[in-house]
């Protein structure tokens, strides 16, 4: 029988043998857990077939309510009495299979943005970049990423792979953690930290940029919208999902309650903000100015102060 590739993934409810170091392995998922059992099998005919009969009996045991989630029942005769310290019960453990239950686990407690960006790019660097993706190849994943990636991209994989791993030890599919303090040795350059000094616009600065926009054909269009963003500062997902609702109708202050983010989905609107769920900013004479010019006569309040030429964004109501 041909071996089945390393990288397929077994279905809910369904039991997979897979080849772990020329040892037979089932693999599977139940109640939202990943489980990895080896057979200690060398990977022979006969073996697999004792393998496939050990599989449909879990199986079984899942559908009828029976199933023993120490898999101590399902172990070879012997075979507990026989491991021995030696042996790593982490080295044949799927890091990218322990990633995609990882995020399962928090996937309700992550931000739209969260999951299209951070947890998108951790995904691809364990997937398709990493040279070896297992667990227990801890140490050369380490070297790889120090070689390959910039010492601020290198500690934020590390710190999202270390929490990974740990929350594979409490959940109990790994005994311990091989990344832990990992990124705490990495050493951020001066210049690639984020509390780096910025140097704002000076008033010059500032007004010749709004004229460039006014005077732009191609450009001309986001002049309030920049303009808006110098006299608040605020983030420009703010001022993108901002509507006509959250500006007081004598033009004293605006509110800023929700935020346009990158989802896996593409763009949405989502209320509340970055850092806090809402914000009241007050209105100086020449913003004042700005939105009384650009406020239409019969505007609704569910319209967006900023309208793009072609909107994708669907505000909540």
């Amino acid at each position: 029988m041909a071996k089945q590739s390393p990288k397929s993934k077994s279905s809910k409810g369904t039991v997979q043998v897979k080849t772990s170091n020329d040892r037979l392995q089932l693999v599977f998922r139940f109640a939202g857990k990943r489980y990895y059992l080896s057979t200690g099998f060398t990977d022979s005919v006969a073996n697999r077939k004792v393998a496939e009969m050990k599989a449909r009996q879990i199986e079984l045991d899942i559908m009828s309510g029976n199933f023993d989630p120490t898999l101590a029942k399902y172990k070879p005769e012997g075979l507990l009495a026989k491991v021995t310290p030696s042996i790593s019960p982490i080295a044949p453990v799927s890091l990218i299979d322990l990633w995609e239950s990882y995020i399962e686990f928090k996937r309700s407690s992550l931000s739209p943005s969260t999951l299209a960006k951070d947890v998108k790019r951790v995904t691809r660097c364990i997937e398709i970049e990493l040279p070896v993706k297992t667990v227990g190849d801890a140490i050369a994943i380490r070297d790889w990423l120090i070689a390959n990636k910039t010492p601020n991209t290198c500690k934020r994989l590390l710190t999202q792979i270390s929490a990974c791993c740990d929350w594979a030890v409490k959940s109990g599919s790994i005994e311990k953690n091989p990344f832990e303090d990992m990124a705490g040795d990495i050493k951020i350059p001066k210049g690639e930290k984020e509390d780096t000094d910025i140097n704002a616009f000076t008033q010059e600065e500032r007004d010749k940029i709004i004229e460039a926009f006014k005077q732009s054909r191609h450009y001309r269009h986001y002049t309030p919208l920049i303009e808006f963003l110098f006299l608040t500062g605020c983030r420009p997902s703010e001022a993108v999902a901002l509507q006509w609702k959250y500006i007081s109708k004598d033009f004293r202050f605006i509110r800023f309650e929700q935020a346009v983010v990158v989802s896996e989905r593409g763009l949405i609107c989502k209320k509340g903000l970055k850092t806090q769920k809402k914000r009241s900013f007050p209105v100086n004479p020449r913003l004042a100015e700005l939105l009384r010019s650009i406020k239409p006569a019969d505007v609704d309040d569910e319209d967006k102060v900023f309208p793009s030429k072609e909107d994708n964004v669907t505000l909540p109501r």
